[in-house]
């Protein structure tokens, strides 16, 4: 075995056993690397990505392309997932240096992590001629080599700077920008943005179905237009193959245009930021059937959720979840089993869709699609990554926490809030700390900045959902964390910890991609904290993000909507309405969702009174509560009863 048969990685456990010498990470590959004078090969992917088997297959598992490596390089394997930094560094030399990037990522840089070169899957005979090219180039002209290590380095550390000579434009303007961007790729057609690949970008789609409010209340055309994008594009993803039609849950993304044809990872981010979309849209089944898929399949015994599962099964892609016509008839029977095939148009691709079929919210064939599922669970085998990230399950707390107020499901409450007591118990330090993720009964590596704005995002949806004080509380010493260790005094706040490992450059990542960037969902969360708690400190914190972010977006506001989401909860979400009550239990008020509701009760007011200090300014009543709706930092006499009009539920 080579140096990764320690590593606690799903990701790196399968590259345990290959020829080349891997080395995780870490001091030991550097001094190695500074000690014979070797370049380094950087190999950074992720245990569910489909194309990081081939390349482990097709080139790692090579003798003659082991041996070269093993003579001329020091090879490094890394995890994206367990490593979101040194993946963000690396992927943005890769973009920059070839206009796009993707895993797996291959990168050549020195000794002192100075990239000189970087492309993504190599065929094996590429791979073998750049490696003799490399290994000649660094025998012959090292100085040069070096010498582009630092000129790359230079302009990352240039490339953070920058922005922060931008203007901050106008908020109004970048949504407007983002509409526009959306309505010019829009496939009226098929649905989603763009052509294939297609990727469902969930932020996307909640941030047109916010936009739509935003122009209605600002009485600007365009609603009519964003509504129909969001519906036309869930209601087809969720017909097509993207979907999984037996078991709930999306797959990574569609290799087509019209949804049929997925890279059939699934992802926890993906499937937790589908779930709010399609719930707050009105897609109930959709969204409790990909929950329930999380449930059944992506959940510890303790709470956690795991990271995804993978493409391949038993070596092939795709084979846990395409079917034939026999193979469903020998299950179902002849009748049922014909039935099913006609309806889920299995022909052709054996992926069971529904394109082309008139929407139904209630999927048919309820209990044949439960056999075929049972069945298909012991057909073959399904890889699964059980690493648990915090970041990533502060997105799956806060989908389980909003879909569930919303159907009122109390189950899927719970799981939230079991999710965030293993946390609790097994990602937080006793200074209350973070760890970025837990796997085989132990935490590693530093929480990031996504760790602490995504549980913390989390932790505001359970209090939404649940009006637990101590949530609100538990949110604000996140935020308190992300302002002692990631915070810019020149705004904006850095991914890696002020005291954590010291990479070529300390990155701002502030790009909404697959997944919503830590300074985005900080700024939705010091939004958040903003009007929950009434503190001027947060309000500025909130005020500060805006600006930066404002001037991050300024000509690629499509590829900042998590943020712009964040925009319009400051702009929108203006009324408080504070709920007094002598009973410790009593149901929170269902108001329209421009509304932030708040209830203060006997048993929570010491917790909440340290969480939102303005609250204890509010007697609890002798009996029944006392309503107070609260806009502009004012608030209005109590009342015993408030009814929201009709015309403010959205």
């Amino acid at each position: 075995m080579n140096h990764l048969q320690n590593e606690k990685s799903p990701y790196l456990q399968q590259h345990r056993e290959q020829p080349v010498d891997w080395y995780p990470w870490g001091r030991e590959a550097f001094d190695r690397a500074q000690r014979e004078n070797k370049p380094i090969f950087l190999s950074i992917g992720y245990s569910t990505c489909h194309w990081c088997h081939v390349m482990a297959h097709e080139a790692f598992e090579d003798k003659a392309i082991a041996a070269k490596l093993n003579e001329s390089f020091i090879s490094i394997k890394v995890d994206r997932e367990e490593r979101p930094d040194i993946d963000s560094l690396y992927m943005r030399v890769c973009t920059g240096m070839n206009g796009s990037g993707g895993w797996p990522l291959t990168i050549f840089m020195t000794p002192d992590q100075h990239p000189f070169f970087a492309a993504t899957y190599l065929p094996p005979h590429a791979l073998q001629e750049l490696l003799t090219k490399i290994a000649q180039a660094w025998q012959q002209k090292p100085d040069r080599l070096r010498y582009a290590g630092r000129q790359i380095a230079d302009w990352l550390q240039q490339a953070e700077k920058s922005t922060a000579q931008n203007s901050s434009p106008d908020a109004k303007n970048l949504i407007d920008q983002a509409i526009q961007w959306f309505q010019q790729t829009y496939d009226p057609h098929w649905g989603g943005f763009g052509r294939a690949p297609k990727f469902p970008s969930a932020h996307n789609i909640t941030f047109l179905l916010r936009a739509a409010k935003y122009l209605r209340k600002a009485q600007k055309t365009g609603e009519a237009d964003c509504l129909s994008m969001v519906h036309h594009t869930l209601q087809k993803m969720a017909q097509g193959g993207l979907y999984d039609q037996l078991g709930g849950g999306f797959s990574r993304y569609s290799t087509d245009e019209k949804w049929l044809v997925p890279h059939f990872e699934k992802t926890l981010y993906d499937n937790a930021l589908l779930a709010m979309a399609y719930s707050e849209a009105g897609y109930e089944e959709v969204a409790a059937e990909t929950l329930d898929y999380v449930l059944r399949e992506l959940t510890h015994p303790e709470g956690g959720f795991y990271c995804g599962q993978d493409a391949d099964s038993d070596g092939e892609e795709g084979k846990y979840y395409t079917w034939t016509e026999e193979e469903i008839i020998s299950v179902l029977g002849e009748e049922k089993g014909s039935a099913f095939c006609q309806t889920y148009q299995i022909q052709g691709s054996g992926i069971p869709n529904r394109i082309g079929q008139p929407w139904r919210e209630e999927a048919p064939m309820k209990k044949e699609k439960q056999r075929l599922l049972d069945y298909r669970s012991h057909r073959c085998t399904l890889g699964l990554d059980d690493k648990i990230l915090t970041s990533w399950n502060g997105l799956m707390i806060a989908a389980m926490a909003q879909v569930g107020f919303r159907q009122g499901r109390i189950d899927y409450i719970l799981a939230g809030e079991k999710a965030a007591g293993f946390i609790r118990a097994h990602l937080m330090r006793t200074s209350g700390r973070l760890a970025h993720c837990f796997r085989d009964g132990e935490a590693a590596h530093a929480g990031q900045l996504s760790d602490y704005a995504g549980y913390a995002y989390g932790l505001v949806a359970l209090y939404h959902s649940m009006q637990k004080a101590e949530y609100l509380l538990q949110a604000v010493q996140m935020a308190q964390w992300m302002e002692t260790l990631f915070a810019d005094e020149a705004g904006g706040y850095y991914e890696t910890a002020k005291d954590g490992e010291t990479l070529i450059a300390r990155l701002k990542e502030t790009d909404d991609g697959a997944l919503p960037s830590g300074n985005s969902m900080a700024a939705m969360v010091l939004a958040e904290l903003g009007q929950l708690t009434g503190e001027r400190q947060w309000r500025e914190a909130a005020e500060k993000q805006s600006s930066f972010l404002r001037r991050t977006a300024a000509n690629t506001a499509a590829g900042s909507t998590f943020f712009l989401q964040a925009l319009l909860l400051e702009k929108y979400r203006n009324q408080e309405l504070l709920c007094v009550s002598a009973e410790d239990t009593i149901e929170p008020p269902k108001a329209a969702e421009d509304v932030c509701v708040m209830v203060k009760t006997p048993a929570n007011a010491e917790t909440l009174g340290k969480a939102a200090p303005f609250t204890k300014n509010y007697p609890i009543p002798a009996s029944g509560a006392e309503y107070y709706l609260c806009e502009g930092g004012s608030c209005q006499l109590p009342v015993k009863q408030y009814n929201f009009p009709a015309s403010g539920a959205d």
